[in-house]
């Protein structure tokens, strides 16, 4: 099951950055005493009581503000509230209720989704209890006093966010299916490519960059194999309005990834990778999700006998952090390669799930490390004692050694592709953790 998704909303200069920042444990979000300042959503993993979640920062709303970048950030907002589980409303209880509170409270009971009502920079509960009950009058909940800047009654606001989340039923049917999200930026044919899989125009497909504005589930079944694709909303370039700002954020890319097993990425072969490109599959990637790499329209470019593995050097140092992911050149147009594409899926979803026992895997680390010493600093040797692996999606494996120190990255990822040559696990990403013989975890 996905991680719950937690948006946190409200007016402009109530404190949201300082809350997100105080519940994410690191300074993420720009705080500064201006109205409007953190224009884009930013995205976080927060747990709490052994509850894991999402939280999304939003941009202040002024609910029927004329400014374009005003605009930008209310539809930000707005996307980001489409996508929460729970969303947490913070006020601010020096400036008491305002018309701007209002219309945000209104615009959320139309939701019709769970709401925590914050009511921030209550200094002392005692001092400003009167405060904090004028807030009862935006008939949106029970409002909790916090202070995010000084950490005053977070636990209890948590407390409530979490009872909200919704239960883990019988999802059996949907996990005998193979969750794909299609993520990239806008116009790259994303919709199209689902289209063409589906058989049918199910999804809205334009010229027009960001036509998609949710995230859409389409399940199909090919040779005995259920398929859940979702399709997200893509990424827009920079605007040059004001400001080098987002216009709109990847939000939707984090929810569909989330919950995904397989995230296909799709790059326009026109265009070839982009910055934001590499962004995009960087989420994929620090999730430790399987992942695909399509090129498509590859019927649309002229090509010679050196395209296309010029097109795989550059990707290969563009996404140099995601070698794993395999490439397949498609055209959703035309449906070439799609049947190549669908059975990439189903491999690297497998591989995604693989398990290795520790036998067989400590019989690779010894041969490893008979074929290449592991390496040594100021006479001290690395020793690599035992391996074993604890979990998959991603697969995850325990090292045990002498001294953490001395495990560097150039021999851990001399250890990774000796278990990639030995097992594959094309596709998907492999975490390690690494302890020293005496540790107790």
């Amino acid at each position: 099951m996905s991680k719950p998704i937690v948006a946190v909303v409200g007016r402009p200069n109530v404190g949201k950055s300082t809350l997100f920042n105080r519940l994410a444990g690191e300074r993420i979000s720009i705080v500064q005493d201006t109205p409007g300042v953190t224009r884009d959503r930013i995205y976080a993993d927060v747990e709490w009581l052994n509850h894991k979640f999402t939280l999304i920062d939003t941009g202040g709303m002024e609910i029927g503000s004329e400014e374009i970048i005003q605009k930008q950030i209310l539809q930000q907002a707005e996307i980001a509230i489409e996508t929460a589980d729970v969303i947490l409303f913070v006020t601010d209880v020096k400036a008491g209720v305002t018309d701007d509170d209002r219309q945000v409270a209104n615009k959320l009971r139309r939701t019709k989704k769970p709401v925590v009502l914050a009511v921030n920079k209550v200094d002392s509960v005692k001092r400003d209890t009167m405060d904090i009950y004028e807030f009862y009058e935006l008939a949106i909940g029970d409002p909790m006093p916090i202070s995010a800047g000084q950490a005053l009654g977070l636990g209890d606001m948590l407390d409530e966010v979490i009872a909200h989340f919704p239960e883990e039923g019988d999802h059996q049917e949907e996990d005998e299916a193979i969750k794909v999200a299609i993520i990239g930026k806008p116009n790259v044919g994303k919709s199209s490519l689902i289209n063409k899989i589906l058989g049918e125009d199910r999804l809205i497909v334009s010229n027009i960059p960001g036509t998609t504005r949710d995230a859409i589930d389409s399940p199909i079944e090919v040779d005995g194999q259920k398929y859940i694709f979702i399709d997200t909303a893509g990424m827009r370039r920079k605007s040059k309005i004001k400001e080098e700002i987002e216009r709109f954020s990847i939000i939707r890319a984090v929810a569909a990834v989330e919950r995904c097993d397989v995230a296909v990425l799709v790059i326009d072969a026109n265009e070839g990778v982009t910055d934001q490109d590499t962004k995009i599959a960087g989420i994929a990637h620090e999730r430790g999700k399987a992942a695909i790499i399509a090129v498509n329209k590859w019927d649309s470019i002229e090509k010679d006998d050196k395209t296309m593995n010029q097109y795989l050097k550059d990707i290969g140092n563009e996404l140099a952090y995601m070698p794993y992911a395999p490439r397949v050149f498609i055209s959703a147009q035309t449906g070439q390669r799609i049947n190549r594409l669908l059975e990439m899926i189903r491999t690297v979803n497998e591989n995604h799930a693989l398990r290795i026992s520790t036998g067989v895997l400590n019989e690779v680390l010894i041969e490893a490390t008979a074929m290449q010493q592991p390496p040594a600093d100021k006479g001290r040797q690395l020793r690599l004692y035992y391996m074993t692996q604890v979990s998959v999606k991603p697969p995850t494996f325990v090292i045990f050694v002498n001294e953490r120190e001395l495990f560097h990255f150039s021999y851990r990822r001399y250890i990774e592709n000796q278990l990639r040559e030995a097992f594959g696990f094309m596709g998907t990403p492999i975490h390690f953790i690494v302890r020293e013989k005496g540790d107790k975890d």
